[in-house]
């Protein structure tokens, strides 16, 4: 493989990243059906699931669970969307992420020791833990 990216491969790259920030979910959409890996990463190991989960993007976060985008899949620093969600009080994102098959005790702060950080209780119990 090269060692210099083609230009217009990181242009698009950077595109759907900022679909997943922002939360464009049908165009996000086109462009996985259009060949984009639904799991893409980006310099960090965060994927376009984590982005639109972290940014509170329900749409988009359906659009690429339905699209086969892994609701588990941690970033570089061990981080998952759903503890991304937990974070940010996404409650919606994260019963998506939950049917999407995330596992609460995965990554580092997983979602179950960050609902413990917040005091959240409510996510605690819905993810069985105490």
């Amino acid at each position: 493989m090269s060692e210099n990216p083609d230009p217009q491969v990181i242009e698009l790259a950077t595109k759907v990243f900022d679909l997943a920030r922002t939360g464009e979910a049908e165009t996000l959409a086109a462009y996985v059906d259009a060949g984009v890996p639904a799991n893409l990463t980006n310099d960090r190991g965060d994927s376009l699931l984590m982005l639109a989960a972290y940014h509170g993007h329900l749409a988009a976060v359906e659009a690429l669970l339905a699209r086969g985008a892994e609701a588990g899949r941690v970033n570089d620093r061990g981080q998952t969307p759903l503890a991304g969600a937990v974070f940010k009080g996404e409650d919606e994102i994260i019963r998506a992420l939950l049917a999407g098959g995330a596992d609460p005790a995965d990554g580092n702060p997983s979602a179950v020791d960050t609902a413990r950080m917040f005091g959240k209780v409510d996510l605690l119990e819905l993810f069985g833990a105490r």
